[in-house]
């Protein structure tokens, strides 16, 4: 492995001071379970690693004024286990379930998740359902950039030279909502999805649907939402053929490819399968959440 200099700097400043003096040939380090395994296959070879472990607020959640903050260095095994994630943000934790083994979970980050931009991100549809913002610091400042705006592709971002993830905002869903992520893969856990699906469905007292979202990963270069299926839907009753041919509309927005593990045309066919799927689980949530209040 080839060797590099180690930094562990104990505020984003120094750390962003790192970034701007060593230019390429730094790269962050969170949890490392991706990185890491890079340097060591020779995929990657910087001169400069920096760590954001000490860096003091990048590990803590915090709910307040109807908006949750997570801080890039919150781990997903920390999501995991907050009631307050699973209760409110469900499809958040259904996301970070069957995310690797406990042991990654208890070092991966949902910064790095998020920063790597990796097509099989298993948080980021979820995400992008959720409406997050990203709020990163750098040699310029601080900015909020919308999460549909900050994948530009497999793995590229929109964080510009110096800059740092500091925390992820997430609004408060609308009163009543529920929510499921299903992430599809050969096996349940220790896997990379196939195909990533989040859905939340608003509901009225009627139960015909007042808003719906429907966000893939997978489904495309990039994660993203399924305009056309949410709007299909929106102002329809809630019923499983109104999810089924919300599924093959989605299915018409995708633009999936086929790879080693799989193909485009199953992709396809299992966004079809699964959106209605996910509709089931989120509509089960919701009527728990009402029984609750």
């Amino acid at each position: 492995m080839r060797r590099f200099t180690y930094y562990e700097p104990e505020s984003l400043k120094e750390a962003i001071a790192l970034l701007e003096k060593n230019g390429e040939t730094a790269r962050l380090l969170a949890g490392g379970t991706d990185l890491i395994v890079e340097i060591k296959q020779e995929k990657k070879s910087p001169d400069h690693l920096v760590s954001l472990r000490r860096i003091p607020g990048l590990q803590e959640m915090d709910f307040s004024d109807g908006e949750l903050c997570i801080g890039a260095m919150v781990t997903h095994r920390m999501i995991e286990k907050a009631e307050l994630i699973r209760d409110k943000y469900s499809l958040l934790a259904d996301a970070v379930d069957n995310l690797g083994s406990v042991q990654v979970r208890n070092v991966a980050t949902i910064g790095g998740n998020i920063c790597n931009a990796a097509p099989s991100a298993d948080t980021a549809a979820p995400l992008v359902a959720l409406g997050a913002r990203l709020v990163v610091e750098g040699p310029a400042g601080e900015r909020q950039i919308p999460i549909d705006e900050f994948f530009k592709g497999p793995g590229k971002t929109d964080l510009g030279a110096g800059e740092i993830l500091r925390c992820i905002r997430i609004p408060a869903l609308p009163q009543g909502a529920g929510s499921c992520y299903i992430k599809h893969a050969r096996r349940k856990a220790m896997d990379l999805p196939l195909l990533g699906i989040a859905v939340i469905i608003v509901p009225d007292a009627n139960m015909v649907c007042r808003e719906a979202r429907i966000a893939l990963s997978l489904a495309g270069p990039k994660p993203f939402r399924a305009e056309q299926a949410e709007a299909f839907v929106t102002g329809k009753p809630l019923s499983e053929e109104v999810w089924k041919q919300a599924g093959e509309i989605a299915v018409g927005e995708s633009n999936p490819r086929s790879s080693f593990r799989t193909t485009a045309a199953y992709r396809r066919k299992m966004i079809g399968t699964l959106i209605p799927r996910a509709a089931a689980v989120s509509l089960q949530r919701v009527n728990r959440a009402w029984m609750k209040g």
